[in-house]
């Protein structure tokens, strides 16, 4: 037999008043409300509940009995509540994301020690992988990726830098043992170092400058699956192996100390920065609610 958890807190709230009229302004509702539902619970039990008369409303030895052990009962399922009204006022839980390998270097550590510095009941569970991923079906709140590669569905919000670009470079010691390119298509007699995505394709290098689009397939001696294997690029391209192409921000810190050296510049391609997304606006989990809050006020 199901109950309706407002019937019940009805005859508790009356019962404990003495009265419906006292009830009612403790509880801001109508006595015809509370009238009601102390009628509709005590015709679903069978039994009379409370004793009324002109100057007085009693709980009934029943009434008693059911009043003491439900009181107990309710305060938990109040306590349970608030929990979760916890949850939605001061944001608690668990945030997973799915992301790709570059966005653990690139755009979250400006990102989520702050968010969890203002959040401290928030613990967030980040797996970096290259590979697309349907988030809903592997249990991520929402995912990192660019916008060539977000579903239609899906709510998107930009995250870190706006603009990046491709970089290609090499070591100071591998230009001036085999030259320094000055056309994307020079690449072609170079050592490139490349990197295979996920589905086992070699993408060509794309290059763009003064409105002409130059797309190359170079070869080399080192070939690694893009994700955590291009660490294994750069530091092969520090050792003078060859050429490589990778974000400018990754590359960045090397050419400030000199261990790399970037080349053809000018053809570097810009493409946009990446997007959160996740799939729904309405009754976001707390934690997402919070990032998504965070990240908006910080690309203000």
């Amino acid at each position: 037999m199901e109950f309706d958890l407002g019937d019940l807190n009805a005859f508790i709230a009356v019962a404990r008043a003495k009265g419906f009229r006292d009830a009612a302004r403790a509880s801001d509702t109508s006595a015809s409300g509370l009238s009601e539902a102390v009628r509709r619970l005590e015709t679903q039990l069978g039994v009379r509940l409370l004793n009324r008369t002109t100057r007085s409303v009693v709980p009934t030895e029943v009434g008693q009995r059911l009043l003491e052990r439900l009181g107990p009962a309710l305060n938990e399922v109040e306590t349970a509540l608030d929990v979760v009204n916890g949850f939605r006022n001061r944001p608690a839980g668990t945030l997973r994301l799915n992301v790709p390998v570059s966005a653990t270097r690139l755009t979250l550590p400006a990102i989520v020690p702050p968010f969890l510095a203002a959040y401290p009941d928030i613990r967030v569970e980040i797996v970096a992988e290259d590979r697309f991923v349907d988030i809903v079906a592997a249990g991520f709140d929402a995912g990192i990726r660019y916008d060539e590669r977000l579903e239609q569905d899906m709510v998107a919000v930009p995250i870190g830098p706006r603009i990046q670009r491709f970089a290609a470079a090499a070591s100071p010691a591998y230009l001036d043992r085999c030259g320094r390119p000055e056309h994307p298509r020079d690449l072609l007699n170079h050592a490139c170092l490349r990197g295979r995505t996920t589905s086992g394709a070699l993408t060509p290098w794309e290059f763009e400058h003064d409105g002409e689009t130059v797309r190359v397939e170079p070869s080399g001696p080192l070939v690694v699956q893009i994700g955590g294997a291009v660490d294994l690029l750069v530091e092969a391209a520090i050792a003078g192996t060859g050429i490589l192409l990778l974000f400018e921000e990754w590359l960045r810190p090397h050419f400030e100390s000199g261990v790399l050296e970037p080349i053809l510049e000018p053809w570097w391609q810009t493409f946009s920065g990446p997007f959160l997304y996740y799939p729904s606006r309405r009754l976001l989990p707390a934690p997402l609610r919070a990032f998504v809050d965070f990240i908006r006020s910080s690309n203000q």
